[in-house]
């Protein structure tokens, strides 16, 4: 029967600590990245809630505008009849 080679101890050593620091850098980059898409995230929170406040300020200074327009209408058909009825 045949003995398996045996390894050479500083060189599987030597391989580990490669695929180690080939990790470490791995990691190192997907953390980084995933740093940066927590920041666009949070990026993109704050100026969905800055757009949600500036819309609900457009939506509550709109309501005047229909009751000046119902106003003015009212106004506007008032005055030709009381002019008419002044006659």
């Amino acid at each position: 029967m045949n003995d398996p080679a045996p390894y050479d101890t500083a060189a599987v050593a030597l391989e580990l600590e490669r695929l180690r620091g080939a990790m470490e850098a791995g990691f190192t980059r997907v953390d980084g990245s995933l740093a940066l898409l927590v920041q666009r995230s949070d990026q993109s929170d704050r100026q969905l809630s800055d757009h949600e406040a500036r819309l609900d300020a457009l939506e509550r200074a709109r309501w005047p505008l229909a009751s000046i327009a119902t106003l003015t209408a009212v106004v506007g058909l008032a005055l030709p009849i009381w002019q008419l009825a002044a006659r």
